[in-house]
């Protein structure tokens, strides 16, 4: 059954009933897959490696507000320094390879482009089976770069290629879209606090 399934009249209702979603939706992400994404950007963080990451409409805002948080919070106050790339952020090359060669082109193009041995991609997609989703993921995996994704519904076929599949059970885009963002937050502030001293932490806003 979707969600909603019948017509709300009340804006009230509607938000309880959508918060609802939400948290039931957020119970069914796996937590050991979770810390093993954890552990791949930690990783990538220190060594000084790229992290790219991309995603469509919703998901592409996703991507791109993943640089601000994984780029600048996670390194202050710690001893990390992200390097952290939204390949859906550069209008001008995604034009281009979409109008000159294909739409599915152009996050691999960028990313067969840019990527080097030691970097990992971040794919968000809900339905996971965007096909320019899809070949980034094939891409990296194949070229030995770690793949965490985000989806929801069924997975699709990123939820398969990935090295640590961030899946959110749930039927509605929004709910799907607000726990990707929230994951995208968690990643962030888990590896931040990870690394900073513990009398720092109580000082801080996250």
């Amino acid at each position: 059954m979707t969600f909603p399934d019948s017509k709300f009249l009340d804006a009230g209702r509607y938000v309880d009933a959508y918060f609802a979603q939400i948290a039931t939706a957020a119970a069914t992400v796996d937590r050991k897959r979770l810390e093993q994404a954890a552990q791949i950007l930690t990783k990538i963080y220190t060594a000084g490696g790229m992290v790219y990451s991309c995603g469509n409409g919703g998901s592409a805002a996703i991507a791109n507000h993943l640089v601000c948080d994984h780029l600048k919070l996670v390194q202050t106050d710690t001893d990390l320094t992200p390097r952290v790339v939204s390949l859906s952020t550069t209008v001008e090359m995604i034009t281009a390879i979409a109008n000159d060669i294909s739409y599915d082109e152009v996050f691999v193009y960028q990313l067969r482009t840019l990527a080097k041995p030691g970097d990992a991609l971040i794919t968000i997609s809900s339905s996971g089976d965007s096909e320019n989703i899809v070949r980034a993921a094939t891409w990296a995996k194949e070229n030995g770069l770690p793949v965490i994704s985000m989806t929801g519904f069924s997975g699709g076929r990123s939820a398969k290629i990935a090295d640590a599949n961030l899946h959110v059970t749930a039927d509605n885009y929004g709910v799907i879209e607000d726990v990707h963002q929230s994951l995208m937050h968690i990643l962030a502030q888990y590896v931040r606090q990870a690394h900073m001293d513990e009398a720092v932490i109580r000082q801080r806003k996250f």
